[in-house]
């Protein structure tokens, strides 16, 4: 289906209505919990979102970023500033273009994010023990649809983008 026939299918978009609350609500924990559960100097959410790109691909310049993140690469420059001053990340030349600049974490980046991780596993962990068994089987069992989900979303807004 594709999205113009999902913006008329009534039941989908009942379905949509019931899950983005509770989706942005997850969202918002992990944007503002984590790295001082983890002991770790505040960072902005949107410096922690450009650090956790970086992470994810590693060599990624802050054009790519600022697209991939839906970020003005003037915001991106000065967040990734800000996370070179902190010595999170490492800037390169890249080597096929002298005027490009590659983005890479540094060992106390990669640490430091398996800490937050490790505070936002402990943190959902306080909350999953809450929760009835198949609840906690239900969430389980959505993961695989919640990474296909999120994967649709951005291949969605880069498409929107052209």
């Amino acid at each position: 289906m594709d999205g113009t026939d999902a913006v008329g299918d009534e039941a989908l978009l009942r379905e949509a209505r019931n899950l983005t609350p509770a989706l942005y609500a997850l969202g918002r924990v992990l944007r503002l919990r984590g790295v001082e559960e983890a002991g770790l100097a505040p960072l902005p959410p949107s410096d922690l979102e450009v650090l956790r790109q970086i992470l994810d691909a590693p060599g990624t310049g802050v054009g790519t970023l600022a697209q991939q993140l839906g970020l003005h690469a003037s915001n991106v420059s000065t967040a990734v500033r800000g996370l070179v001053g902190q010595g999170l990340v490492r800037r390169e030349r890249d080597p096929h273009d002298r005027r490009a600049v590659r983005l890479f974490p540094t060992m106390a980046a990669v640490q430091g994010m398996a800490m937050i991780e490790q505070a936002w596993a402990e943190i959902f962990a306080d909350s999953l023990a809450t929760l009835s068994g198949d609840q906690r089987a239900a969430l389980t069992a959505a993961g695989p649809a919640l990474r296909a989900l999120a994967s649709a979303l951005r291949t969605q807004r880069n498409a929107a983008r052209g």
